[in-house]
């Protein structure tokens, strides 16, 4: 199971947030660079960024520590957040981008996420934020009565890369991941799921992996706050 540290980025800061909301923000360093080059010294396999102010401005706003980010840290790298076109798309990927994650979308035009992983083989990602089962998009600002496991199934012959699985209410709050939701989602596509949000502790991350279906898991504010150290966590993950 791969281990995604996760950097989201607001106003060019990395922030971690409380059940997604912008106004409970807590800035964990000011230089989100060096931030992803102590996590790529600690030996991660990838990296996970997340744009806040495009995901609620529907375009990319914080490009400029997205592409530092890019230039300087030499692992595979995926983004959310403000993708919403074709020409985004073909834009992060071409500028270095291993995976785009669409969300917003992928409800409201899930054509484009179609379109874009038949362009763009194994690079493409749908990003599922949930909030009591039902999916949230515009930055988790408007619920759908779309249920997630509905909309993950319809992107089954898709070709998309991986689903990565939010449980909204976990996010930020260190209380935990959704196990047994993201668990049911991974057993009803086929296609690989990744844990994110609440987890907050390497119990967390080797009860995830301990499900056999779960391919991966983000981790930011733990990482921050020193709950998981990263380096002992990925050699925890390492061993079969």
């Amino acid at each position: 199971m791969i281990l995604y540290p996760a950097i989201d980025l607001k106003d060019g800061q990395a922030v971690r947030l409380v059940h997604g909301d912008m106004e409970q923000s807590t800035v964990f360093h000011d230089d989100p660079t060096a931030q992803a080059r102590a996590f790529v010294d600690a030996g991660c396999e990838w990296l996970h960024l997340v744009d806040l102010n495009g995901a609620f401005a529907g375009e990319p706003i914080n490009a400029k520590p997205v592409e530092a980010i890019l230039a300087s840290c030499p692992v595979p790298t995926q983004l959310g957040g403000g993708i919403r076109d074709m020409a985004t798309i073909e834009r992060w990927l071409t500028r270095g981008l291993t995976r785009v994650i669409l969300g917003t979308v992928a409800v409201e035009n899930p054509d484009l996420v179609r379109e874009a992983a038949r362009a763009f083989p194994n690079q493409v990602a749908v990003g599922l934020d949930a909030r009591n089962g039902f999916v949230a998009t515009k930055g988790w600002a408007t619920e759908t009565n779309i249920q997630v496991t509905d909309l993950a199934k319809s992107f089954e012959d898709a070709g998309i890369a991986s689903i990565i699985y939010t449980d909204i209410l976990r996010d930020g709050a260190m209380k935990g991941p959704n196990i047994a939701a993201t668990t049911n989602l991974a057993r009803a596509v086929d296609i690989p799921v990744i844990a994110s949000g609440g987890v907050s502790s390497l119990a967390d991350l080797e009860a995830l992996k301990a499900t056999g279906v779960i391919s991966g898991a983000i981790s930011g504010r733990a990482l921050y706050d020193g709950a998981i150290d990263l380096a002992v966590a990925l050699r925890t993950l390492s061993h079969a």
